[in-house]
């Protein structure tokens, strides 16, 4: 049996490599750069969680190679080590050790102590979650609760802001998961986060094919006056259909200003059912808190007008594939996929379980509130209209 010979990648390579990574390459097409399987790369990439590892840099105040051929050169012609250090502008206790650690006045050569230095300095360098067991058991049930890790930062700076200990940025936590290495974090957290793949990816972005209809008389998203487009008041929605397996799907439902979530149980997706179960939704709140909604061009609103009618809320309609003009709503459904994956039949969730996993989500904190949660500011706003 002919055996295919060991791929070594030189520094050039690898770091094609990130950069392609980086810019979102999939592991095939990077492979074929090199003529290798993606399994070769993936060997690669998969030791660091997909996240580059840093570039090694000598200390600047480390002695430097041609200081040490000074130092070796100065030994055989019988120097002393306090002439040695006036000499280089060092402490006489730095050469002292230099030249104990490696072989002694006489068997110091300069080539052997600057790559015995180099080597020394690569040692294990534990993060803070390593270090501090009490904060790593916080952050680890957190991630249990299906918080992100930019959620658990956020919370912890703002619940004690004056205990650094309890600080540690969302980027390591992140490194902890991916880089096992740091011992900190166990990988089976990987599957609380939204995303549960083992290395990180480059940020791409995916938009709804058309399959979208033309809505007869749509109020364009253009024409949404101002202090909605801005966040100024309380009381616009976003919405959008979220499917599962076997033709099962629910209506999700964000308000701009909060964050604040709800989840709707649909029996089907045609228009009838779904403005049907909107309406009897938006009776349930007063009117201050649900004055328009904004949809995309999906077909379950050719009804729209009927909604308007018995509600007395504007219908705003996106531009075509823009998903993107109903951000807080398409955040939202990724955060939803954590606790309803794709894939699984989700027509056997009744209302209140539905409610219930709106109510986790209501109680996550969120970056863009400060770290308060959308049901803290839902709750101000119902206040002040009561």
């Amino acid at each position: 049996m002919k055996y295919r010979t060991r791929t070594y990648y030189t520094a050039t390579q690898k770091a094609l490599m990130w950069a392609r990574w980086k810019e979102g390459w999939t592991l095939h097409e990077i492979g074929k750069l090199f003529d290798r399987p993606h399994t070769s790369i993936h060997n690669i990439l998969s030791k660091t969680g997909g996240i580059r590892p840093l570039e090694r840099r000598r200390c600047a105040t480390a002695l430097s190679l041609e200081e040490r051929e000074e130092i070796s050169r100065a030994l055989t012609v019988g120097h002393s080590m306090r002439s040695i250090a006036a000499r280089l502008g060092r402490a006489p206790s730095t050469i002292s050790r230099e030249i104990g650690r490696n072989g002694g006045l006489d068997g110091y050569r300069a080539t052997l102590a600057d790559q015995a230095a180099w080597e020394r300095a690569l040692r294990p360098k534990l993060c803070k979650l390593a270090k501090n067991h009490a904060l790593a058991g916080i952050v680890a049930d957190m991630l249990r609760m299906l918080w992100s890790p930019e959620q658990i930062a956020g919370w912890l700076k703002h619940t004690y802001p004056s205990a650094p200990s309890l600080h540690v940025s969302h980027e390591t936590i992140y490194r902890s998961l991916f880089i096992q290495a740091r011992g900190a974090l166990k990988k089976e957290l990987l599957e609380h986060l939204r995303r549960t793949r083992g290395m990180r990816r480059a940020r791409s972005y995916t938009q709804k094919t058309a399959i979208h209809g033309q809505i007869a008389d749509a109020v364009s998203i253009s024409e949404r006056p101002a202090s909605i487009e801005d966040r100024a008041v309380p009381g616009h929605w976003e919405g959008d259909l979220v499917f599962g397996s076997g033709n099962s799907q629910i209506a999700t439902l964000v308000e701009r200003q909060t964050r604040y979530v709800m989840l709707v149980k649909l029996d089907g997706k045609d228009s009838q059912t779904v403005v049907n179960a909107l309406i009897r939704n938006a009776r349930k709140l007063p009117q201050e808190l649900y004055k328009s909604l904004t949809w995309d061009r999906g077909t379950e609103m050719h009804g729209h007008k009927r909604f308007t009618m018995a509600t007395d809320i504007q219908v705003y309609f996106c531009d075509p594939r823009s998903p993107w003009q109903r951000g807080s709503n398409e955040n939202t459904n990724g955060l939803l996929r954590q606790y309803l994956p794709k894939g699984i039949d989700i027509s056997g969730y009744s209302q209140l379980q539905l409610n219930s996993i709106a109510r986790q989500l209501n109680e996550r904190p969120r970056k863009t509130l400060g770290f308060q949660t959308p049901a803290e500011r839902f709750s101000e706003c119902v206040a002040m209209t009561g």
